[in-house]
């Protein structure tokens, strides 16, 4: 399935003054971003610093306390968007019990592809070679960020959101890392990725959004996407 899109400015996704507090805590306070399709835009700032919560209302698993966030044309309710969504964690989030391949062709079948097919073209985008058809428990952990973010892309997803996704790979499982992400760029997706790895931003590129004590630091926005 192709990726269907729209003008860039219709999908992309935009936080306006946006407050989230957990009790006595205000996790962001009066966030204003826009995250643009066709590039990445890289999230950092020390722990605690509200990256996760940013992260987690883009994606729709938080409400903000205050404040409007809109995701233009991916979506205008939290069912919609999720359609479109595409999510990788610093854990994998697999099923560990269930092979490579079961992991994503019961995505798949949830977006409503045809299994089979859907593995097919995961197995030889993703080089998941034999390994996909044992336990996802048995996996290295460069091996289970790669069926995570094969189960992610599954549907063509408008909206990609990854946290830490460099955390435990080596130096050629971050360069296939950063190569699919292009991808997913190059095919007009908005991509949001929070990290502390600096070396891995500097090879993605893509603009830079600084945060500090749950509110916007600064923003560099890139000359040119990763595209």
């Amino acid at each position: 399935m192709g990726r269907v899109t729209t003008g860039a400015s219709d999908a992309a996704v935009e936080l306006d003054n946006v407050t989230k507090t957990f009790g006595a805590v205000r996790a962001l306070v009066g966030v204003t971003v826009r995250f643009e399709p066709g590039r990445a835009s890289i999230v950092f700032g020390p722990n605690g610093s509200g990256k996760s919560t940013l992260l987690a209302i883009v994606g729709t698993l938080a409400r903000p306390t205050s404040g409007t966030v809109r995701h233009g044309a991916l979506g205008h309710d939290r069912a919609a968007v999720r359609r479109t969504l595409g999510w990788v964690g610093h854990e994998s989030l697999c099923y560990p019990d269930l092979t490579g391949r079961e992991n994503i062709e019961l995505v798949a079948r949830l977006h409503g592809l045809e299994p089979a097919t859907a593995f097919a073209r995961a197995k030889e985008r993703f080089g998941l070679d034999a390994f996909a058809e044992r336990p996802v428990r048995t996996y290295s952990r460069g091996q289970r960020q790669r069926i995570a973010l094969a189960r992610a892309l599954v549907h063509s997803p408008r909206l990609l959101l990854l946290d830490e996704p460099t955390t435990g790979l080596d130096r050629l499982s971050t360069e296939r890392l950063i190569a699919l992400i292009v991808e997913e760029i190059q095919s007009l997706a908005t991509v949001v990725v929070v990290t502390h790895d600096p070396a891995f931003a500097e090879q993605l590129g893509g603009d830079r959004i600084e945060m500090e004590r749950g509110r916007i630091a600064h923003v560099t926005r890139a000359p040119h996407s990763a595209a």
